[in-house]
């Protein structure tokens, strides 16, 4: 066999590894953002996605940056559940939804999703801005009210600025988060 045929045949293999590698490592990519990234409670998502118009990356976002899908978590504020609910919104949403709801049910799935997801809506109908609501379920919408006549925080309704740290980094994993979700699960391949 001559050289160059030898040549060819090692660049082919080359080139075979490399797609063989690149495939692995994708799936490998993948199977590991699905697993940090789940998609849970599907069909409770879904129907409040629709009902309330919050796309469901948010919802699965949200959900995995307050609780990572544990439904029996308290935060040390005292936010309950999927979404972290703190109880006096838990009062507030009730009304407005002009339901009767115990407190205990902020740690069953369906209510908790169902009232952060209408909490979602609310905020961005308030605020216009997906970033800013995500602010405001962070650090509360009076909060994020009083930063809007101040353009060191708010200019042209876009956050330029968070005075806290917390909020800050809230609103980017919720951001990074929902990237991976529809990446992951809702863009067309």
């Amino acid at each position: 066999m001559n050289k160059a045929i030898k040549n060819t045949i090692a660049i082919i293999i080359i080139i075979i590894i490399s797609v063989g590698l690149g495939y692995v490592y994708e799936q490998v990519t993948v199977y590991l953002g699905k697993k940090s990234h789940p998609i849970m409670y599907e069909e409770i998502v879904e129907k409040y996605s629709d009902e309330y118009k919050v796309p469901k990356e948010i919802i699965y976002s949200v959900i995995n940056t307050e609780s990572s899908f544990r439904s029996d978590v308290v935060s040390s504020a005292g936010a309950v559940g999927l979404m972290q609910i703190m109880p006096i919104t838990f009062e507030e949403i009730s009304v407005k939804l002009g339901e009767v709801m115990s407190e205990g049910l902020l740690y069953d799935p369906h209510t908790n999703i169902k009232y952060g997801t209408f909490y979602l809506r609310y905020l961005f109908d308030r605020f216009n801005s997906w970033d800013l609501a995500f602010a405001a379920y962070n650090a509360g919408p009076t909060r994020v009210s009083g930063w809007m006549s101040n353009p060191e925080y708010i200019l042209n309704n876009e956050i330029v600025n968070i005075p806290i740290e917390e909020t800050k980094n809230y609103v980017v994993k919720v951001n990074k988060n929902m990237e991976m979700y529809s990446k992951l699960y809702f863009s067309e391949k």
